[in-house]
C-alpha cells in the first residue's frame, strides 16, 4: 500500500533497481508527491469528476459540486437537482454516472467499504455504466492505495513513456500495460514518477 511520503520513496529505490529507464526518470524529477485522496462515494466520485479535465478545473468543479451534494454521499447525490449538478460544471454524462454510482450503492450493488481484492473490486467498478478502466485504476491508485495500481490508458503516461524510452510511437494501452510489467510491484509509484516527468518536460540526461 501507498499510505505516505516514506512508501514513496520505497517504491522509487526499488525501481531504480528495476529499471534504468526508471533510475534516469527519478533522477530527473525526484521523489514524485503522495497523491492520495479520501476512498468511498466521495473519492470516487472525484475521480469521475477529475476524468478528461485538467486538475485546476477539476479542483473547481468539484468544490462546486459538494456545495450543491451537502452532505455528500450517495442518497444525497440522488436527491440533488439535476440542473444544479450541471450548473456546477458537470456535464450530462458526468451527472448520469454519478448517479449511477450512488444508486449502485443505495441498492447494494456496490459497496466501496469492502475489503475485496483488486481484481474484484475493478470488476464491480467496471459493472457500472460510465465507469471505465481510467476511472477505476485511478480510484485505486489515489484513494486506496494500491502500491501496483497502474492507469496503462492514461494518455499522459503513454506519451512520457514514449519520451523516457524514445520510442518512435505513443504505446496504446496494451503496449504500456506490457511495458509496466517490468515495474511490478510497484507500479503505482511508477505512474507518479512518469506524471512528474511528463510535466517536467525535459529530456532524460
Amino acid at each position: 500500500m501507498i499510505e505516505t511520503s516514506a512508501d514513496i520513496r520505497s517504491g522509487a529505490r526499488a525501481l531504480r533497481k528495476l529499471c534504468p529507464v526508471m533510475k534516469r526518470v527519478h533522477d530527473t524529477v525526484g521523489d514524485p508527491p503522495l497523491r492520495r485522496h479520501i476512498p468511498g462515494f466521495a473519492g470516487l466520485a472525484r475521480v469521475v469528476v477529475g476524468q478528461q479535465l485538467s486538475i485546476a478545473s477539476a479542483s473547481a468543479i468539484w468544490n462546486r459540486v459538494e456545495i450543491v451534494v451537502d452532505p455528500f454521499d450517495a442518497p444525497m447525490l440522488l436527491a440533488a437537482d439535476v440542473g444544479a449538478l450541471r450548473g456546477a460544471g458537470l456535464s450530462q454524462g458526468k451527472v448520469k454516472t454519478l448517479r449511477a454510482v450512488a444508486d449502485a450503492i443505495v441498492t447494494g450493488a456496490l459497496d466501496l467499504e469492502a475489503p475485496l481484492a483488486h481484481d474484484d473490486l475493478r470488476a464491480a467498478l467496471l459493472a457500472i455504466n460510465g465507469i471505465g478502466p481510467w476511472t477505476a485504476d485511478i480510484y485505486t491508485m489515489f484513494c486506496l492505495g494500491h502500491a501496483d495500481g497502474f492507469a496503462a490508458g492514461d494518455l499522459a503516461l503513454q506519451i512520457a513513456v514514449q519520451r523516457a524510452f524514445g520510442l518512435d510511437e505513443r504505446p496504446n494501452m496494451q503496449g504500456l500495460a506490457e511495458i509496466a510489467e517490468r515495474w511490478r510491484p510497484w507500479r503505482g509509484v511508477a505512474a507518479r514518477l512518469l506524471w512528474s516527468f511528463y510535466a517536467h518536460r525535459d529530456p532524460l540526461p
